[in-house]
């Protein structure tokens, strides 16, 4: 007991003064722990309903297991509008990625090459204010903007002798208008963190690099971008993870009956089934479908990055 006993009181001692000592900050940990385990943990409960034919009268466990499990997948991928709508997908994010990934570190880069610290918080305000507009507001604007008789961009075509074309009503124009307008929404939102990135380099590197004779232009090449490559890196493995994800939101409201063959996504059709139609066990199917592409998708990414660059997330 006498060797015994100091030591337990030193391990009390210690977790008085490390954690009782900071309660404060554990009651505030206490927030975020509750809402990832309600909206993030509680929810896992739910997927067995896309192996069960769910009933809400008898509820998650009364429901009657699927005859096979994969009645649900099956039932999806037989369908005609199965592969329309994950090509309709893939198409929006891959053009999301390719236009609005590179657009916030180009941003970032350019804000940082402005000496007046007045223009680029101007700049920046400008750019970053979209993100705040709701995607009802965005919506509405674009159809505003995209009318046939009174839309801005139909008139300046008009003015300059081309004619007005049905810029929401026409599939062909359905994915340049949501990339483009989600670049625009985002684009300003996304750069901050590359700009705090940015802010980091040792500006010493800058100050050896003109020493050596390099132009601005070298010095974005061959300092900013290096520096800023693990961010980036991290950036774009958490993009692909959600390169089978699209809020349903801005698609449904932008999503009418000339456009639906380009505008009807994974998202949309969840939502469809899931809440319009009362079909759980099918929407969850879909919804467990995509989540797990998603989790292949990151840790592929990861992989990639981790081989070809050395950088990674784990």
């Amino acid at each position: 007991m006498s060797l015994t006993s100091p030591h337990r009181n030193t391990l009390g001692h210690r977790f008085k003064k490390h954690v009782l000592g900071h309660w404060q900050l554990l009651a505030l940990l206490l927030i975020p722990l509750a809402w990832y385990i309600i909206f993030c943990y509680v929810p896992m409960f739910g997927i067995q309903m896309a192996f069960k034919n769910y009933k809400a009268r008898i509820g998650i466990w009364g429901s009657p297991w699927a005859e096979p499990l994969t009645k649900q997948f099956s039932r999806y991928f037989s369908s005609y509008y199965a592969w329309s709508t994950i090509w309709n997908t893939l198409a929006i994010n891959l053009g999301c990625l390719a236009i609005g990934f590179p657009a916030p570190i180009f941003l970032a880069l350019l804000l940082n090459e402005i000496n007046s610290i007045r223009y680029r918080k101007l700049l920046q305000n400008i750019t970053y204010i979209p993100y705040f507009l709701s995607i009802v507001v965005v919506v509405s604007m674009l159809k505003l903007f995209c009318d046939e008789r009174y839309g801005v961009f139909n008139i300046i075509m008009q003015m300059i002798g081309l004619k007005a074309i049905p810029l929401m009503e026409s599939e062909r124009y359905f994915r340049p208008l949501y990339v483009l307008s989600n670049v625009w929404q985002n684009m300003g939102w996304n750069a901050i963190i590359y700009i705090a990135a940015l802010a980091g380099v040792d500006t010493a590197l800058y100050e050896a690099a003109t020493v050596d004779g390099a132009s601005r232009w070298q010095k974005i090449i061959h300092v900013s971008i290096p520096c800023i490559l693990p961010t980036i890196v991290t950036m774009f493995i958490l993009r692909m993870g959600q390169l089978m994800t699209i809020g349903f939101e801005k698609a449904y409201l932008m999503q009418n009956s000339l456009n639906i063959g380009k505008s009807e996504i994974i998202s949309t059709l969840v939502y469809k089934n899931g809440i319009q139609k009362g079909d759980y066990s099918y929407a969850t199917a879909i919804g467990l479908m995509n989540s797990v592409v998603n989790l292949v998708l990151i840790v592929t990414a990861n992989t990639v990055c981790r081989r070809a660059l050395d950088e990674s997330l784990w």
